[in-house]
């Protein structure tokens, strides 16, 4: 008797512990909110797995074991964008849209006064997906990830009703489409009504990208999400014009965005920016700013991009959204680069659906000209993910309090700071020294636009450095030989240890201007670390580079700040021990050269003098491309001069020092080949 009541007993643990544990899973894996440790779930898992091996005839046939890998996943699938997903520049009114426009005919060396086509439309505030299609069937739908490589929420968008799984009519054999997920306003409305207060999401596209990456399916199937595309990738067809890939959307049965305007006059687009404005409240799904992009495509893929940005599209935002509150104090903060700022602690408000409580004050002479003090009412401003800022001050606190002044010791760390000539900034003179810019360098290392590593933010970040498990970004590799450490933990685990622990294996094979901007070097940003891995090729030659500098100076596009400030970097042996040791951990891929048979692959060349088909800029992107070097003057190292009309000094030296030179037909023609 006693011997069926423990079976009973065993047998309604065993039931219990699967509703346990598939509930933790759910906080964990979907709503990416545990309410227990890891530490404690692990204890339920150990048990229950303890029991099914002792009572096998007890064990449930849907049991958590069984569920691990199938409902709830662990991790999506990446896929590689056969094309890269660019982020767009920002502008803000039309004196940055004559700009751009002036740019794009520079670049592509058209009479500034010729009128060019663009495709200006909406820019919903949504999660970008990539659709590829192969054949007309639908394959693959990724998320833009880091713009190279995504992950695939094929089975999560199933449901939505605008994205087809075969297309109609005539199509490219393989196609990239790209669009925006979202969610209409009153949708986003109704999923908020059903969950409580602290499982809310702060505004609709936040719903909407936690509702594609749900871990379930079925919760994605279950969400009215909407799709609408706006851009192509890959393509086996080479579309002339923006518009013609439009028509043929339809045609296929994928909707397009349907606020959208074709001009070519200034005037009528930011017209056109201005109505959308004033009458965006009226949607039915939130959008952020215009879109505008030159409706030639052929053009577009000639002017490329710079960085993640690309040349041909940028994208005018809305007015910033502002608000009243009260500073309540005034913090320094002390960031990567020693830069010190002061940041003001505010009266928490809800502004755009995101509830602020913090808000930059720049520098120490924005405080003096706003003049800012605590408790005073301000007005502050947040546009799109940029930090809020304090605009000016609505009313001075009746309270006589101290004024701001800039500090003379770090608040860190005790050192020195100064103010560089020419710059509003004060920093700490401290940089390998100071905790928070160390602290800030290892979490820039380990950031999404670095290695990436997921569950490695801050508040880890600090634990293990104060912990003594890392002393610079070198040790996170190895984390892996201090698992029982890690464990022990508050809030640690072995499931919370061995995603960490893949997650910094994942992080290991990385791009070498990846890696060059996760180094945190000042002024190298995804910009120039993109110039340096196109310069150097490979880390071996990076590291070379630390013991001859005077050929930075030399490097097309990058500047004396730049220069600098790499120069500073390699001044420290530490530094250069650092990357010698981080290349050993890492598998850091090459620098690929589109077309290395080119004839300029490998050469070092020098413009001068006006060209008549392209411009200078795209001359020089053309040849960067296939693997060439430009030069900014003529020496013994140049392999080729580039003479176009008027050519000057340049073309005398050329031909004293007898270096080869070509015409800019010659060098087309070789370009081209």
């Amino acid at each position: 008797m006693n011997k069926k009541k423990d079976i009973r007993k065993i047998k309604y643990r065993i039931q219990e512990l699967a509703k346990l544990i598939n509930k933790h899973n759910i906080h964990y894996h979907q709503n990416d909110k545990p309410i227990i440790s890891d530490s404690e779930f692990d204890k339920l898992v150990i048990e229950n797995s303890l029991l099914e091996k002792k009572y096998p005839n007890l064990k449930l046939n849907n049991g958590p074991n069984e569920n691990v890998g199938g409902k709830i996943k662990n991790k999506f699938k990446k896929i590689q964008h056969k094309s890269p997903m660019l982020s767009l520049a920002n502008a803000f009114d039309s004196k940055d849209i004559e700009e751009f426009d002036e740019r794009v005919k520079k670049y592509l060396n058209i009479d500034i006064k010729k009128k060019l086509d663009y495709i200006c439309e909406a820019k919903i505030d949504g999660l970008s997906l990539n659709l590829t299609y192969k054949n007309g069937i639908l394959i693959s739908a990724a998320t833009r990830g880091d713009g190279f490589i995504g992950e695939d929420v094929i089975q999560n968008i199933l449901n939505i009703k605008n994205i087809p799984k075969k297309l109609k009519g005539k199509f490219p054999s393989s196609i990239e489409i790209r669009g925006e997920v979202f969610l209409t306003k009153k949708d986003f409305e109704n999923i908020n009504s059903k969950l409580d207060d602290k499982n809310k999401f702060a505004n609709p596209r936040n719903a909407a990208a936690g509702s594609l990456r749900q871990l379930d399916v079925n919760i994605s199937k279950s969400r009215p999400l909407q799709f609408l595309a706006h851009g192509i990738g890959h393509s086996t067809y080479e579309f002339t014009y923006f518009d013609e890939y439009y028509e043929n959307l339809e045609k296929w049965g994928i909707k397009k965005n349907n606020i959208n305007l074709k001009s070519s006059n200034m005037n009528s687009i930011f017209d056109f920016y201005s109505s959308i404005n004033d009458t965006r409240s009226n949607l039915d799904y939130d959008i952020d700013g215009l879109v505008i992009k030159l409706n030639n495509i052929l053009n577009q893929k000639r002017l490329g991009n710079v960085g993640k940005n690309p040349r041909w599209a940028i994208a005018l935002k809305f007015s910033a959204e502002k608000a009243k509150t009260i500073i309540q104090e005034i913090d320094l903060q002390v960031g990567r680069t020693g830069s010190i700022t002061p940041v003001a602690r505010l009266q928490s408000i809800n502004l755009g659906g995101v509830i602020i409580s913090n808000a930059t004050l720049h520098n120490f002479d924005e405080i003096k000209k706003k003049d800012i003090q605590i408790g005073d009412l301000v007005e502050i401003q947040r546009a799109g993910d940029v930090i809020p800022q304090v605009i000016k001050v609505i009313k001075k606190s009746n309270k006589v309090n101290k004024l701001i002044n800039p500090p003379k010791k770090c608040p860190v760390c005790g050192s020195e700071t100064f103010k560089a000539k020419n710059e509003a900034v004060l920093r700490c003179i401290n940089t390998y020294g100071c905790y928070a810019q160390k602290i800030s360098q290892i979490i820039h290392f380990v950031s999404k636009k670095g290695l990436n590593i997921d569950g490695f933010g801050e508040k880890q970040v600090k634990q293990f450095y104060d912990l003594k498990f890392i002393k610079n970004i070198s040790d996170i590799f190895i984390l892996k030989d201090l698992k029982l450490e890690i464990q022990k933990l508050e809030g640690w685990g072995a499931l919370s240890f061995n995603n960490l622990i893949n997650s910094v294996e994942n992080s290991k094979n990385i791009n070498l201007d990846k890696f060059i901007y996760s180094l945190g070097i000042r002024f190298i940003g995804e910009v120039n670390s993109e110039i340096l891995a196109k310069e150097f090729k490979n880390i071996k030659n990076f590291i070379l580079a630390s013991k001859k500098t005077d050929i930075l100076s030399n490097i097309d596009g990058l500047g004396p700040k730049a220069i600098n400030a790499i120069k500073d970097f390699f001044s420290y042996k530490q530094n250069i021990a650092l990357l010698e040791k981080l290349s050993k951990h890492l598998d850091i891929n090459e620098y690929k050269i589109e077309n290395i048979n080119n004839f300029f692959n490998g050469k070092n060349l020098v413009f001068t003098g006006s060209l008549i088909n392209i411009s200078r800029d795209e001359a020089k992107y053309l040849s960067k491309k296939v693997g060439a070097k430009i030069l900014s003057s003529v020496s013994k190292t140049t392999d080729y001069v580039i003479i176009g009309e008027k050519a000057g000094s340049k073309s005398k030296k050329a031909k004293e020092l007898n270096i080869n030179t070509l015409t800019e037909n010659e060098f087309l023609k070789k370009i081209n080949s």
